[in-house]
């Protein structure tokens, strides 16, 4: 367990929550604490006039940071008497990026979230610095960037913030929010120092992708707001906002908050004043409530704003494994999205965290709706399922797959019992709009309950279910044969013939022709009756 100071309003606002130890065993987030990542650069970090009496007098209702950076009061900016420690988290009270910095536009981003998702507690993790590029904040650019393009921020101190590594900072304070929140999107002010081109918007989507990834999350659950450049009269940088509307084609899930008829701070052409701050703050906040699930968890305990870490949730007790549903039936289909609860590499793999589609299951399975029912889709080689089947009779089957892809290699094989069974189901290429029917060979399966598992062995081939089909038994039995008719009736009993099966008086199979010249055989329908023939001359 961490250790925590305790809180006083009297005390100076001298919140300061550990983040250092680890989380209770057996707990989970609390999925009512959502917290924000803000990053840029100086209009991010903060330009707007503080005004102590609105800004910092009191703490802002249900909204947390947790400081990126170490400062004593008498350090920061207004009159806050609240020092702050890197690693612990406080009330939200500016400056939040810099001791020296002022309002930034995440200040009142914050407060707009809470007033308009009541329940909600809303953390900000704040790591910017003025007039850097985009690259401060690439993992694999910052450094030469620092020795070269930015060696001047270098010397004037502000990188050592966040120990001249503003990536490594932020993944390092978002895995330490991971424990007692969600993270739920990100906040962005970047470019005035860039040109806006299109690899700028690669690298700005390569720094939220490079965090998503090492925090284990999925885009479709993050979304990404920028916000646009100042625009009025004499503005440095308005002509750049096309080009970061344009951020809308790199991002699953983008805002952007428009800097229309905001206005500057009177002094520089590049920085938005305090009412211009606090109005892109609420843009911003306007354009996250466009994407996030904002679904409130009843049972959730609320926010310990003094210690977060007493307002984790128990964890649920691991699924038990076993069907979705029911034990699939054989003959039948096996829909694809039915596979086993369980969980992850218990009842399936999947090589890529969340579920792509977004739909039916909270699992890393992808499973999407296209112009039909529901499919598994994003398949890699590797990622497998399993289900619990039952198969109504021993015999041979015919195994087929309703599936698509537009390459024609995506395929994938089954086993039954660790067994494979049938052959290899490749997709036919006609794009993963065209779902066709493809053979997956024949299989003898013994009646009873088994495991079903369905394994990718090429990647890109989307799912919609497998089907097993019995084959039917040979007869031995010309229908058409009189003497087969005159049997069918034989002691005033009507038989199905067409199943019938012959045997010689030492049990050796023959067929129908044969049975017929012999003076004594067998007959047998198969779950029906077994009957002697004897024939008279």
């Amino acid at each position: 367990m961490g250790v925590f100071k305790k809180f006083s309003c009297a005390a100076a606002l001298t919140l300061g929550l550990s983040m250092l130890g680890a989380v209770e065993a057996n707990a989970a987030p609390n999925p009512n604490f959502h917290i924000y990542i803000a990053y840029g650069q100086s209009n991010m970090a903060g330009n707007g006039e503080i005004v102590p009496a609105v800004d910092q007098a009191t703490n802002p209702k249900n909204f947390l940071m947790l400081a990126s950076h170490t400062a004593n009061a008498s350090s920061r900016k207004g009159s806050t008497t609240q020092s702050i420690k890197m690693g612990e988290w406080y009330p939200a009270i500016p400056p939040m990026f810099h001791a020296f910095e002022q309002l930034s536009p995440a200040d009142y981003f914050g407060r707009a979230m809470v007033d308009s998702l009541p329940g909600v507690t809303v953390g900000i993790i704040p790591v910017a610095i003025g007039a850097v590029s985009i690259r401060a904040f690439d993992k694999d650019q910052y450094q030469k960037y620092f020795q070269t393009d930015g060696k001047d921020i270098m010397s004037w101190g502000w990188p050592k913030d966040y120990d001249n590594n503003p990536p490594g900072r932020i993944v390092e304070l978002a895995k330490k929010a991971q424990q007692v929140g969600v993270i739920k999107g990100f906040i962005f002010h970047q470019g005035e120092s860039d040109g806006v081109d299109d690899n700028w918007r690669r690298t700005v989507y390569k720094t939220y992708k490079d965090v998503i990834d090492a925090l284990g999350l999925n885009e479709n659950d993050v979304p990404f707001v920028a916000g646009e450049m100042l625009q009025e009269a004499g503005a440095c940088c308005s002509s750049k906002n096309p080009g970061i509307a344009m951020l809308k084609n790199n991002f699953k899930k983008f805002g952007l908050a428009s800097s229309k008829g905001l206005k500057g701070n009177g002094k520089d052409p590049y920085h938005f004043g305090r009412e211009g701050v606090i109005e892109l703050g609420k843009r911003y906040a306007s354009e996250m409530l466009k994407l996030i699930d904002k679904t409130i968890d009843p049972n959730a305990p609320p926010v310990d704003l003094v210690n977060p870490e007493n307002s984790v949730v128990p964890d649920e007790p691991p699924e038990e494994y076993g069907p979705y549903v029911d034990v699939i039936e054989i003959p039948g289909k096996v829909q694809a999205e039915n596979y086993n609860k369980g969980g992850a590499e218990v009842a399936y793999h999947d090589n890529n965290k969340g579920n792509e589609g977004g739909i039916l299951r909270k699992d890393d399975v992808d499973i999407y709706q296209p112009n039909m029912g529901m499919v598994v889709g994003y398949c890699e080689k590797g990622d497998w399922m399993k289900y619990s089947v039952k198969v109504e009779t021993d015999g041979e089957y015919e195994i087929s797959a309703l599936v698509a892809g537009d390459n024609g290699t995506g395929s994938f094989v089954l086993y039954v019992d660790d067994q494979q069974v049938g052959d290899t189901i490749v997709n036919e290429g006609k794009g993963f709009t065209s779902f066709t029917t493809v053979s997956g060979g024949k299989a003898t399966l013994k009646s009873g309950e088994h495991e079903l598992k369905l394994e990718i062995t090429n990647s890109w081939i989307d799912i919609d279910y497998v089907e097993f089909k019995k084959v039917a038994e040979q007869s031995d039995v010309d229908p058409d044969d009189p003497a087969a008719i005159r049997i069918g009736v034989m002691n005033g009993d009507k038989v199905d013939m067409s199943k019938a099966q012959y045997f010689d008086v030492n049990g050796n199979r023959i067929g129908w022709s044969a049975a017929k010249m012999q003076g004594v055989y067998l007959v047998r329908i198969p779950g029906v009756k077994t009957f002697i023939v004897r024939n008279e001359k």
